[in-house]
């Protein structure tokens, strides 16, 4: 871009609406001097479409759920049927919305859509999610209804031992509200969805927008299924075992089935697959190379969100351009930092901090 162009550049910002003459007025050009740069300009892809609307700075969508979790830490082993002593928190969560925040630590250009009520916890998700840096203007609300809500009980290890979700709102999050942000989600560089959201809004979403880079996290073995018809339309899935049985229909007890197995979605049209192998590490593949990938050692605080900070290394690596080795170790650097706190986000999370971790 020269300088000229930079200073008509900056006019447009101002105005979008400035005419040719006003920007030759303005820099003391001629008015053909001036088309010609905003056509170059235009074909350089700084500005786009009539009245010179600027191209945004990349930036991903998630779509998916945004719930207050409520946590249960026991002082000492789970006694089933009985009450037991131990600490409860309450933070915000969703798989979708926890995604979205730790790509916005990560220094990501953010926006979530969700769906909340008009209670306390909306307003809580709004402003902490709001003040981690996510873009949460095209969320909806849905007045008279109650926000989505997680209750999880762990276990002396930090591993969840049973949980209840009350999501029942995010169905009202339908294919006509998702018209309502098309052009949010066409223009994105990236689009996350979790399958907290019904299977017709994730077929329509990944049906109706064929250039969009898709990342899908399956969320649980009992929502996985809702892929299964469109695996052609991802980028990314990132599958547990249990979950990649869901979408192969497959069996997987050997790591010759696993290899095997992201093959076959590779062959569906995905393009990347990583299986997560719990404390077996990864399996990870694309047309260019697949590995398995052992896990690293971790001291555990806290495995819920774990799965989320994974996902968004998995996105950053992708949007900064690196090899799948490199997006693996980013990710499960990312996973390591989470799970080594006991917050379901980790406040210090940050690009510098996961380099550190996986050195």
């Amino acid at each position: 871009m020269t300088a000229r162009e930079k200073e008509i550049l900056e006019l447009i910002r101002k105005n979008p609406l400035i005419s040719q003459q006003e920007c030759a007025d303005a820099l003391g050009i001629t008015r053909s001097a001036a088309a010609g740069h905003i056509m170059n300009l235009s074909r350089q892809g700084y500005i786009k479409g009539k009245g010179y609307i600027l191209q945004e700075s990349p930036y991903v969508v998630v779509i998916g759920g945004a719930n207050i979790d409520i946590q249960g830490f026991p002082f000492s082993p789970l006694i089933m049927h009985d009450s037991n002593p131990g600490l409860i928190k309450l933070s915000c969560g969703g798989v979708g919305r926890n995604i979205a925040e730790n790509l916005a630590r990560l220094g990501c250009d953010v926006r979530l859509i969700s769906i909340l009520g008009d209670d306390a916890f909306a307003h809580q998700l709004r402003t902490e999610t709001e003040a981690a840096g996510v873009d949460i203007s095209n969320c909806i609300t849905v007045h008279n209804d109650t926000t989505s809500t997680y209750l999880s009980i762990l276990n002396t290890s930090g591993d969840m031992e049973i949980a209840l979700a009350s999501m029942e709102i995010l169905n009202k999050l339908t294919v006509s509200s998702i018209k309502t942000k098309a052009d949010v989600i066409r223009n994105a560089a990236a689009v996350v969805l979790d399958t907290n959201l019904n299977e017709e809004v994730i077929s329509y979403i990944l049906t109706t927008f064929p250039d969009t880079v898709f990342f899908a996290d399956p969320v649980s073995v009992t929502k996985a299924h809702k892929l299964v018809q469109n695996l052609g339309n991802l980028y990314c899935i990132k599958p547990n075992i249990l979950e990649a049985e869901v979408l192969t229909g497959k069996k997987l007890s050997t790591v010759e089935e696993i290899e095997q197995a992201g093959h076959d979605l590779l062959s569906r049209g995905v393009q990347q697959v990583v299986i997560s192998r719990g404390e077996d590490g990864l399996y990870c593949c694309n047309e260019d190379e697949s590995f398995f990938r052992p896990a690293p050692q971790v001291h555990i605080k806290n495995c819920t969100g774990a799965g989320d900070a994974f996902m968004a290394g998995l996105v950053y690596s992708w949007l900064h351009g690196m090899t799948l080795q490199e997006a693996a170790a980013f990710a499960e650097g990312a996973s390591k930092m989470t799970l080594e706190h006991e917050n379901t986000i980790n406040p210090t999370l940050s690009v510098e901090n996961i380099l550190k971790t996986i050195k």
